[in-house]
C-alpha cells in the first residue's frame, strides 16, 4: 500500500466528482490525489512521515480555476492608487492627494477602478476635473473594465494627445467643442503611450501589442518583473487559485514563470499563457504561436491558446452590436477586427490546432465570432477544438443554440453584471436598453442551451476573490421581474469554476475534481460553504492552498512530522 505523503482530515469534502460527490478525507502522494473517501480509509495510509492537516470542519474543494485573468498587469497594479468604492469628486481629490503625497518622483501616477460615473450618474470625468485635483504631475485613471482611462492635461501633454491622435479601428482619443482632448482615452491604443511613458508599458505588453519588450529589459527590470510575477502568484494562492489561464501573453512573460519555476523548483500555480493575435498582424504570425505551443507544454507552464479582442466594452460605447445602442442612436460600435478579417484569423488558427478564445462583449461581436467558429469547421472540419468566447455580456437571441451546435466553450465572469460584487447599474443597463436585459449576462439561457459554461474574474478587472464570484453567481436578481433568472446553485458555480474550467483547457483528465489520480490541487476553506447564507460566502477564509502536493498557502501553522 503507498504511503500517503499528507493526509487532510476533520473534513467537508466536496469532490465535484459525480461518483462520489462527498468525503471526510483525502490523502496525496508523488504531487497527485492518493484516495478520497473516510476518515477511517484515509488514516490508513499514514505513515511515519505523513504530514497531517486538520481541515478543522471547513469544507475542501478542488484547487480553484481562474479561468480568464491577467496576471503580469495585475500583479503590477496592487501598487496602484486603488479607487473602487470611490465616489464623488471630494472623495476622488482626497483619494488622489493621500497617493500622490510621497511620490513627487514619479513620471506618471496611475489610479485603477475609477467608475464610469464616479462623478455621478450624469457627469463624465474630464482633463479638467483632474487638473483641479493634480495640475502638475501626470495623472491617469483607469476604468475597471481598462478599456477607458482618463489623463489631466499634464500627462495628455506628456505623449503629444492633447491634440487629439489618429488611431485604429475602435480606439478613440475623446475631443471636446474646443477641439482639444477632454481627457477620455478610449481601448488601448489611446492610452498605452502613456502607460510606456510611465514605466508600466511592460505589463501590458502581452495585452496591447502581444510583443516583447524593446529594448529588452536590463538585469534590474528583469529582477524587478521576477519580483511582481511572484508576487502575483502569491496573491492567487492566497486565494485558493491553483490554476490560472492567463489571457495577455507574451513570450516574456513565459520567461519570466519559467525562470521562476527554474530558480524556486516550481510554480505556486498552474499557468497556461496565450499567443496574442492583433488586429495589425498578418497570419503568418501565427506560426510563432504554434512554436510557443509545441515548445511549453507541461504540467505547470504551457501555451495553446490564440486571444483576440473583437470589440471593447459598453461603457464606452465600443461593444460591437447588432442594433444601436439605446442611448446612442445609429452607434452599433466598431470592431478591431472586420468580420472577414476574423474569419481568415480563426479558419488559420483552426487549422494549426490551435484553440482561440475571444473577447466578445457585445452581441454583434458575439454572432461575428460564432461566424467565424463556423467558417473553421466548414473549412478544416469539425474537431474537439473548445474555442471560446470571453465575457459574452450581450448575446441575440439567434445565436445562443450555436453555442452547443458549434462546440464553443462560454467564459463569463459573475461579478461583471451591473448589481453584482458592487457594480453599479448605470450607465451600462440604459445602455444596453430595456428590450436587450433578458439576454445580458445570460449565463443561465446559454447553460440551459447546452452551453458549457467557465466562469472567472478578470482580475483586475474585477476582485480577484472566486468566492466573490461564487457569491455573485448564486445571489445574482433580475434587473426587471420579467426577465429570465440567470442565477446558478452554488454546485453549479463550483463546478464553472472547477470542473467546466478544467474542461475548457482540455485537462478534466488531470483536474477540477477531487479523485484518485487528479493532481493534488486542493483549497480547504475556514468554514462551511454550504453552511453560509448565500450573500455571505465572500465573508469565507481560505485556510490553504496546495498545488501539485505543495502547500502554496496557509493561514496558520501546519502540523508537520518531525
Amino acid at each position: 500500500m503507498t504511503q500517503a505523503e499528507t493526509i487532510i482530515l476533520n473534513a467537508r469534502v466536496l469532490t465535484l466528482d459525480e461518483d462520489n460527490p462527498r468525503a471526510e478525507a483525502v490523502s496525496l502522494a508523488d504531487g497527485r490525489i492518493l484516495a478520497v473517501g473516510t476518515r477511517a480509509e484515509i488514516e490508513a495510509l499514514k505513515g511515519e512521515g505523513t504530514q497531517v492537516i486538520d481541515a478543522r470542519g471547513g469544507t475542501v474543494l478542488p484547487g480553484f480555476s481562474e479561468n480568464h485573468m491577467h496576471l503580469f498587469s495585475g500583479a503590477a497594479e496592487l501598487d496602484h492608487l486603488q479607487l473602487a468604492g470611490v465616489a464623488g469628486l471630494t472623495a476622488l481629490t482626497a483619494a488622489i492627494k493621500a497617493y500622490a503625497a510621497d511620490r513627487a518622483q514619479e513620471k506618471v501616477l496611475f489610479g485603477q477602478g475609477a467608475d464610469y460615473t464616479i462623478l455621478g450618474p450624469q457627469e463624465r470625468l474630464t482633463r479638467h476635473h483632474l487638473d483641479a485635483v493634480l495640475p502638475d504631475q501626470p495623472l491617469v485613471l483607469f476604468a475597471p473594465d481598462h478599456h477607458t482611462a482618463w489623463a489631466n492635461t499634464c500627462a495628455l501633454e506628456l505623449v503629444d494627445l492633447l491634440q487629439g491622435a489618429e488611431l485604429g479601428p475602435g480606439n478613440e482619443v475623446v475631443m471636446g467643442a474646443d477641439g482639444l482632448a477632454t481627457g477620455e482615452l478610449r481601448e488601448m491604443e489611446a492610452f498605452s503611450p502613456l502607460q510606456k511613458a510611465g514605466g508600466f508599458d511592460r505589463y501590458r505588453l502581452g495585452l496591447s501589442t502581444g510583443g516583447e519588450p524593446d529594448p529588452y529589459p536590463d538585469q534590474t527590470e528583469w529582477e524587478t518583473d521576477i519580483a511582481v510575477m511572484r508576487r502575483g502568484l502569491d496573491y492567487c494562492a492566497r486565494h485558493g487559485i491553483t490554476t490560472i489561464q492567463n489571457m495577455d501573453g507574451n513570450l516574456y512573460q513565459l520567461e519570466l514563470l519559467a525562470e521562476i519555476e527554474k530558480r524556486d523548483g516550481y510554480l505556486p500555480c498552474r499557468v497556461t499563457i496565450p499567443f496574442h493575435f492583433k488586429n495589425f498582424m498578418s497570419l503568418d504570425m501565427l506560426e510563432k504561436a504554434s512554436d510557443l505551443a509545441r515548445r511549453f507544454t507541461g504540467n505547470w507552464l504551457s501555451l495553446g491558446v490564440v486571444k483576440v479582442f473583437y470589440d471593447g466594452v459598453l461603457d464606452s460605447w465600443t461593444a460591437v452590436m447588432v442594433e444601436p445602442y439605446a442611448d446612442k442612436p445609429g452607434d452599433c460600435g466598431e470592431g478591431l477586427f472586420t468580420p472577414e478579417r476574423f474569419r481568415e484569423v480563426a479558419i488559420e488558427a483552426d487549422r494549426r490546432g490551435l484553440q482561440i478564445a475571444v473577447h466578445a462583449i457585445g452581441d454583434g461581436a458575439v454572432r461575428a465570432v460564432l461566424d467565424g467558429y463556423e467558417a473553421a469547421q466548414q473549412t478544416n472540419g469539425r474537431r474537439d477544438s473548445r474555442h471560446r468566447i470571453e465575457h459574452i455580456e450581450v448575446v441575440h437571441p439567434g445565436d445562443i443554440p450555436r453555442f452547443a451546435a458549434l462546440g464553443v466553450t462560454a467564459s463569463m465572469q459573475p461579478p461583471h453584471p451591473p448589481g453584482c460584487a458592487g457594480v453599479p447599474l448605470e450607465p451600462t443597463v440604459s445602455r444596453i436598453g430595456r428590450e436587450r436585459w433578458p439576454l445580458s449576462y445570460a449565463w443561465r439561457t446559454l447553460k440551459d442551451a447546452g452551453a458549457h459554461i467557465c466562469f472567472a474574474s478578470d482580475w483586475p478587472v474585477s476582485p480577484i476573490d472566486p468566492l466573490i464570484g461564487i457569491e455573485a453567481a448564486v445571489t445574482r436578481t433580475r434587473w426587471a421581474d420579467t426577465d429570465p433568472d440567470q442565477s446558478f446553485s452554488l454546485m453549479e458555480a463550483l463546478s464553472a469554476y472547477c470542473v467546466e474550467g478544467a474542461r475548457a483547457e482540455f485537462r478534466e483528465g488531470d483536474k477540477g475534481r477531487l479523485r484518485a489520480g487528479n493532481f493534488a490541487d486542493l483549497v480547504i476553506l475556514d468554514g462551511d460553504i454550504e453552511g453560509v447564507a448565500p450573500e455571505a460566502l465572500h465573508s469565507l477564509g481560505v485556510r490553504n492552498t496546495i498545488c501539485g502536493g505543495r502547500v502554496t498557502f496557509s493561514s496558520e501553522k501546519i502540523d508537520r512530522p518531525e
